[in-house]
């Protein structure tokens, strides 16, 4: 068991906002376990390592002895969430929801331990709520304080619209945290303005207010914009283990200390060189998600293909093309072989780049048909080779 001290210092880490630090020292100092609440909304099938940053603290507080409680938001993925939105969401159909929702309790288990965590849905209350009750929740909150909201305030200022089904999500969210009884609710930075309506919730039931945990919006692999699936600058928590390890060897070593810190809790060790560092974080974070025999195989892998320049020898994806057509080829090995979409002008950049390579001689001429024979390898880019069959 951690002290109160030590149990702060370990929660305090790596956060944006911590608001309530003295309130959670108290909850802490009574040694019962506390409700901890993650809501996830499931508007598409995977999450990524931008996820993780959150379920990573979601982990050390169940380390540390608690109970935590994620909420699938199978309703409130319905409304759909406007934090960071310049624009409305499309509404999903329940069944697209459903869907979603699937993957999502098998990829927090990568991190989470499954025996500690209750999963609930928030449709089990939302989908019995009468209007009146409906109204009720709605008389808690003022038009004023919903619109204070920076993401709303810029769309009305800008002339662009602002549904009314939007301004009721936070108050969804923050009636989640009355209903399970949150002790601690912890979100992205961006969700600061939803976690203080959940403790304004809490207060008007008489309840103990949630104390609200932030954590920093991870930067995608390109190093700027946060990691989304929409940029293609992420690592899917579900991908094969060679994607996973080739995708974290590809970041920048500024941003090395960064993953260090929000995804593994730790400083950048000082006595290592950057590469080995590298080769750590893309090992532990493989093994995290898969297993450390996985982890230890996509590392060989990677060596052989490209600390040692050995691609002969590595384990390649088996490609049949169906065209010779440079752009079609290239296309079609990403598509099958890694299920990236690539632009015509992004492989033309590829090719004028060198980065296409037949046996290791490139190929820059996009007029020219290509010569495939049965066991030659087909270099995409720095990540990405296969095999012809």
């Amino acid at each position: 068991m951690k002290s109160v001290a030590e149990s702060l210092e370990i929660i305090r880490r790596g956060t944006v906002h911590f608001i309530g630090e003295k309130e959670l020292a108290e909850k802490l100092a009574t040694s019962k376990p506390l409700r901890v609440k993650l809501g996830v909304d499931p508007t598409s099938p995977d999450l990524h390592l931008g996820h993780s940053v959150a379920l990573t603290k979601l982990r050390q507080f169940q380390d540390l002895g608690h109970t935590i409680v994620l909420i699938i938001g199978d309703f409130t993925a319905m409304v759909g969430d406007p934090t960071g939105r310049s624009a409305t969401r499309p509404q999903l159909t329940r069944e697209e929801v459903l869907r979603n929702a699937e993957t999502y309790k098998e990829q927090a288990f990568k991190v989470l331990d499954k025996s500690g965590v209750e999963v609930v849905h928030n449709s089990d209350w939302f989908g019995k709520m009468t209007y009146t009750e409906v109204l009720k929740l709605n008389a808690q909150a003022t038009m004023q304080q919903m619109l204070q909201r920076e993401d709303f305030k810029n769309r009305i200022e800008q002339a662009q619209e602002v549904r009314l089904h939007e301004i009721q999500y936070p108050l969804m969210q923050g009636w989640d945290s009355v209903m399970i009884r949150s002790d601690v609710e912890i979100g992205g930075s961006d969700q600061l303005f939803n976690n203080l309506v959940g403790r304004d919730l809490q207060k008007a039931q008489g309840m103990p207010q949630q104390v609200v945990l932030t954590m920093p919006l991870l930067e995608g692999l390109d190093g700027v914009k946060k990691m989304s699936k929409s940029y293609g600058n992420y690592i899917g928590l579900s991908e094969p283990p060679s994607e996973i390890f080739g995708k974290a060897m590809s970041i920048s070593d500024a941003l090395m200390s960064r993953y260090y810190d929000l995804l593994l809790g730790e400083s950048l060790p000082a006595d290592l060189h950057p590469m080995e560092a590298k080769k750590s974080l893309a090992t532990r974070l493989t093994a995290r998600f898969h297993s450390p025999e996985a982890a230890a195989e996509a590392r060989q892998n990677w060596e052989a293909r490209f600390s040692k320049k050995d691609l002969e020898s590595a384990a390649l994806p088996d490609f049949t093309p169906d065209s010779t057509a440079p752009l079609a080829v290239l296309a079609q090995a990403y598509q099958e072989c890694f299920q990236l979409e690539k632009s015509s002008s992004s492989l033309r950049q590829l090719m004028q780049q060198g980065s296409i390579q037949i046996n290791g001689v490139k190929v820059t001429d996009i007029k020219v048909p290509l010569t495939l024979n049965p066991g030659d390898v087909l270099k995409l880019d720095k990540t990405h080779s296969v095999r012809i069959r």
